[in-house]
């Protein structure tokens, strides 16, 4: 086992460098970025079709309102993908831009959504009772066009930087407004890269009969069918658990992949749910959600309370305690790394199997036993159980399946935490010989010195020592007033336990500093307005890229070690001296 783990561990330079491809991660946060409009949608579907599981149905003009703003967010979420993976390729290319010749992220974002249009939709001209009307078609404005999305994004930004670093402008005079100067420089590429489209569009079509973004989808249909299988699904839920157990982000690896399937599936299952008929898909968001990922990745929700109440351990049975409620609502760093999880070969296992038996649960029940899959997407902070019921939308079956998965869990968890348990109970047992041995020891020391009246003026002089270094360790930290401090991570969770951290520690020494928290991605734009940016473990492999980010703009940066970073999540005080050494005071 540990032979397997160090031949992985080998090969984390080369994992770190596909989470850090620009291409996948502008996929990754250009998704991430248009999360808000699946989970806004969803709330209108919910409202519109839970009641139906009770047999109540809105009249047609209420279901028409509630429909239309689902229509009007969800049915355009390629659009919106366009323009963000655009606006997140161009940051990536900017960074190997000179500061003072940089790619205009607005103009790379409207060329974007035009090209995708161009590649996705149809002129529509109709005529009702003398009237005509025109628009566009809307069928791959949706989670079906994101791939064509993708791609969109990539061509205009490989476009515009070849333009722009080689100079390829219409210049204007200084005298010209600078506004008015970037229209122009933004001109020729914007031009290049409609054409580019344009022409293909006119070819793909005149070839084939039908839009580029029909094209793409029947060309990656038989992928996503193949990611729906059994093994399709061991692999892809494997492999991201695998990278996460030696200490890579698996979802930055595997999740820009299967994006487009996420959602295409959540929206083909809500289809066909509303025709009456079954939804098979068992590929979705809310499933990596709230069934991979129970608790986390690794499926760790069930664990983590076996941790916090079976476990004989003080040292388990603190940390599970400790860990229950951020793991309620899947953020699972602290206990990843306070029990640890990654990397300790005892649970290597589990970690990557229990995900993997949750999974294929759910395919046998939509298979075989008839449950319908996923319907609606919550946010992923919604603790897993309640994302289960509600994903599902209040199916009976949905009880059942939720008490199957947590059963899996415990039984695939159980034989190796009692291992784990033992093992700790056996080293804490040894810690408290050698303590008791120790003051054993110490009190025969302090007899012996007090006899030689040596041991008054070694407390005294201890204790102006302590004073001391306390005066200087707050004079240290008196000069973080004014400071401001943006702690980031994937997700933007694991993010907020350090950065309410130093806030409370803050609070309590009268200390003025402002903190902030996020996801890496949504960075570049307020970064500026921070002296510190601090990266948590998870996305440690980002950390060239921020330091690149962060010597343009002038700041300070640093990436932490997982369980240095939890410790720092429990010690506000130790978090403020952290940010006060980062920031050389």
């Amino acid at each position: 086992m540990e032979q397997l783990i160090a031949t992985i561990e080998k090969g984390k330079p080369f994992f770190n460098a596909i989470a850090r491809n620009k291409y996948l991660k502008a996929i990754r946060d250009g998704f991430i970025s248009v999360i808000p409009i699946i989970i806004f949608s969803s709330i209108f579907i919910l409202v519109d079709a839970v009641p139906n599981v009770w047999g109540f149905y809105w009249p047609a003009e209420i279901d028409a309102i509630l429909m239309k703003a689902y229509n009007y967010s969800m049915g355009i979420l390629a659009l919106g993908a366009a323009a963000t993976t655009a606006k997140h390729f161009c940051d990536a290319q900017n960074r190997d831009m000179p500061k003072n010749n940089q790619i205009n992220f607005l103009s790379v974002m409207i060329a974007s959504v035009i090209g995708f249009l161009l590649l996705s939709s149809d002129a529509i001209n109709v005529e009702v009772d003398s009237t005509s009307y025109s628009g566009f078609a809307n069928g791959f404005l949706g989670s079906k066009g994101l791939l064509t999305a993708f791609i969109s994004a990539f061509v205009v930004g490989i476009v515009y930087k070849f333009f722009v670093s080689r100079n390829i402008t219409i210049k204007l005079p200084d005298q010209v407004p600078p506004n008015i100067s970037q229209t122009f420089k933004d001109l020729i590429p914007f031009s290049v890269s409609i054409s580019i489209f344009w022409l293909f569009d006119l070819i793909f079509r005149s070839a084939f009969g039908f839009c580029f973004a029909q094209g793409v989808i029947q060309v990656f249909q038989p992928l996503f069918s193949a990611a729906d299988s059994y093994v399709g699904l061991a692999i892809i839920y494997g492999a991201m658990s695998l990278f996460w157990f030696v200490g890579v982000h698996g979802p930055s690896i595997v999740e820009p992949a299967i994006s487009a399937a996420l959602v295409a599936n959540m929206s083909a299952n809500l289809t066909a749910y509303q025709a009456g008929e079954q939804a098979t898909h068992v590929l979705s968001l809310s499933s990596q959600y709230f069934v991979v990922c129970l608790g986390g990745t690794g499926a760790t929700l069930v664990i983590c309370f076996m941790f916090a109440f079976l476990a004989k351990s003080k040292e388990m049975k603190a940390i599970g305690r400790a860990s229950m409620i951020p793991t309620l609502f899947n953020v699972n760093e602290p206990f990843l790394f306070g029990a640890p999880m990654v990397l300790n070969p005892i649970f290597f296992v589990p970690f990557v199997f229990a995900p993997i038996c949750n999974i294929w649960a759910l395919k046998i029940f939509v298979d075989l036993i008839g449950m319908d899959g996923f319907l609606y997407t919550l946010p992923w902070t919604v603790p897993g159980p309640v994302g289960i019921i509600m994903g599902l939308g209040f199916q009976p079956l949905a009880f059942v399946f939720l008490a199957a998965v947590l059963a899996i869990d415990f039984l695939v968890y159980y034989p190796f935490f009692k291992v784990y348990d033992r093992e700790k109970c056996e080293e804490e047992a040894a810690m408290l010989e050698e303590e008791l041995a120790a003051k054993a020891a110490a009190k025969g020391d302090a007899m012996t010195a007090a006899f030689q009246g040596k041991i008054n003026a070694s407390s005294v002089a201890d204790d102006d020592s302590k004073t001391q270094a306390a005066a200087a360790d707050s004079n240290d930290l008196a000069k973080l007033n004014g400071r401001r401090v943006l702690v980031l991570c994937q997700g933007g969770g694991t993010s907020g336990l350090l950065a309410n951290a130093l806030a409370k520690a803050a609070k309590e020494h009268g200390i003025d500093l402002e903190t902030g928290a996020d996801a890496y991605g949504n960075h570049v734009d307020m970064m500026k307005d921070f002296d510190l940016v601090i990266l948590a473990p998870q996305a440690a492999s980002y950390f060239d890229d921020l330091k690149a980010d962060c010597d343009r703009m002038g700041l300070a940066c640093c990436v932490t070690r997982g369980k240095q970073y939890i410790d720092l999540t429990r010690d506000g005080e130790a978090s403020l001296r952290f940010v006060a050494e980062q920031l050389n005071l």
